[in-house]
């Protein structure tokens, strides 16, 4: 069984909380300030190092604990989730896709807006998690390196697929299996996130880009190229344009990839790494080029002609929010009726149409094209087939490899 010892960060973890605070907390929105404190930051580490010693996890380490389940007699589900990340109507007040479910099935959502970071959430809510208390919550979104430790921790409870039929049924291939929760047996992901090239045209002048390689080695984007503060996306885009696969990472494919990023510091290639602070720069032709997350470059692309983005031949990086029951919640049932409700095209469709992320909902595409034809149209929202098959994800890393990676990004990027 794995234990929780509070409070104790390695120094180079506590480097990655730094990069990701400077790189996106003072952003206004959901989809600015997504990856700033996600998983380079505490994959495994989180708000403490799981050690020998300390709180022993409360039940199981695969495996949540149920509580009674209060659905039937209280019409209720209590979400937490990030800010900016449903959609609202024109008075700002109301979510029309919630209001959608209560008026269906006559349940009512308490929906609460208190995660602005993975890791002050995880300090919110581990007291209780940890005494084997309900934390007055029964959904929560997790960003995928949370939820895996939630999830080793015996923290969340494992879903009843029978009250998630469209979920079941309609989850994206890209999706469905992720090696820290195989065939989600605890957990259905929010949205997915993708990272990309991203490129301001103007400031390319006709110099063309298409590969990581391109950014690291073309001597006409020197001092004008971005990679991103966090080491998952940055050093698996390097992976995967090194030919390894960023699930399968060994400790020499990691250190390969370090090298070379290494190199194009050294020689004044890269600008520097940055949270979603990127934005600005790319926007106005200072970063010619840039490692970007999708969800950035679907408003920049809205608000600038000159920002555009190419997914490389070599694939690129994705991860996930995802949707977990936690332990001792009252309303499971409730919760679980709720996910499968999202899961539904139609509401699916209404989501995307407001906050522009990775649908994880196959056949949502004619629905979105009745609300907005370019979201519909946009491989960053609805990946087709192709892009989906070039998707990858960072494989989940013990405690010892989450620092060992981590202190050595930390000296790349001079955090």
């Amino acid at each position: 069984m794995e234990q929780y010892e509070p409070d104790r960060l390695t120094p180079p973890l506590r480097a990655a909380v730094q990069r990701g605070k400077r790189g996106g907390r003072a952003a206004l929105t959901r989809r600015s300030l997504l990856r700033a404190t996600a998983g380079g930051a505490l994959a495994t580490g989180g708000l403490g190092a799981l050690g020998g010693c300390g709180i022993p996890a409360a039940g199981k380490t695969q495996g949540g604990t149920s509580a009674q389940d209060h659905s039937a007699r209280e019409k209720v589900v209590n979400f937490s989730n990030w800010t900016e990340y449903i959609d609202v109507d024109d008075s700002g007040k109301r979510h029309p896709t919630l209001d959608t479910f209560r008026e269906r099935t006559g349940i009512r959502v308490g929906y609460t807006e208190d995660i602005n970071d993975n890791n002050e959430f995880f300090g919110k809510i581990k007291p209780q998690l940890a005494a084997g208390q309900d934390t007055g919550r029964d959904l929560i979104v997790l960003t995928d390196w949370l939820a895996a430790r939630l999830i080793r921790l015996g923290w969340v409870q494992k879903l009843d697929v029978s009250n998630l039929p469209h979920a079941y049924t309609n989850l994206s291939p890209q999706f469905r299996d992720p090696d820290w929760d195989p065939g989600r047996a605890y957990s259905y992901p929010w949205q997915g996130i993708s990272t990309v090239i991203a490129y301001n045209k103007k400031a390319l002048d006709g110099i063309e880009v298409t590969s990581v390689s391109d950014l690291l080695d073309n001597p006409k984007l020197k001092g004008r190229v971005g990679f991103l503060s966090e080491m998952r996306d940055s050093v698996g885009m390097t992976l995967l344009d090194m030919g390894k696969d960023p699930a399968r990472v060994s400790g020499d494919d990691f250190d390969a990839a370090i090298a070379r990023l290494q190199k194009a510091v050294d020689k004044g290639q890269i600008r520097r790494f940055t949270g979603n602070d990127y934005t600005s720069d790319l926007t106005k032709g200072d970063l010619a080029a840039c490692i970007a997350w999708a969800g950035d470059v679907v408003q920049l692309k809205a608000d600038s002609p000159d920002v555009d983005f190419v997914i490389p031949d070599s694939g690129y990086m994705t991860s996930t929010d995802n949707l977990c029951v936690p332990n001792k919640a009252r309303h499971k049932t409730n919760a679980e009726r709720l996910i499968d409700f999202y899961y539904e095209p139609a509401q699916a469709a209404a989501l995307a149409a407001y906050i522009n992320y990775v649908t994880p909902v196959d056949g949502v595409k004619p629905y979105l094209a009745k609300i907005d034809q370019d979201a519909a149209d946009n491989p960053l929202i609805v990946p087709d087939q192709a892009m989906q098959a070039k998707s990858h994800a960072f494989r989940s890393l013990s405690q010892k490899e989450e620092t060992a990676y981590e202190e050595k990004f930390a000296k790349l990027t001079g955090a």
